[in-house]
């Protein structure tokens, strides 16, 4: 009898393909407008890390910051167990969702939307 020798990581992903499907979705948008957030000479992003990351190596360090982002959510999916992979997954996708939103408000309107929720 030989050993048997596992290789990779054995991940279980979360059930809901629309959740995945959402996450992915926003996380694409909020990457695009970050990427633009920089080009852009009235707008800042706020996040140290990806600042860092752009400041070392430009635009592609924004999409390696976004990217590294992902894959810890996709990660932290991955290793929890049911219920709550799903309960992470939602969560992740309505984080992404405010900040692609903000994103892309503050990109076509100068103002943040926490600024506009605010004044309004």
């Amino acid at each position: 009898m030989e050993p048997t020798v596992t290789r990779g990581i054995a991940l279980n992903r979360p059930a809901n393909p629309p959740i995945r499907l959402s996450f992915g979705l926003f996380w694409l948008v909020d990457l695009v407008a970050t990427v633009f957030l920089f080009l852009v000479p009235y707008a800042t992003e706020l996040n140290p890390i990806t600042t860092h990351f752009y400041e070392l190596i430009g635009l592609p360090g924004v999409v390696l910051a976004g990217s590294i982002y992902a894959a810890v959510v996709v990660m932290i999916g991955h290793y929890l167990s049911k219920p709550y992979d799903a309960l992470f997954a939602v969560g992740a996708v309505l984080v992404y969702a405010v900040c692609a939103t903000n994103n892309v408000i503050l990109l076509m309107s100068r103002e943040p939307l926490v600024e506009t929720l605010v004044i309004a």
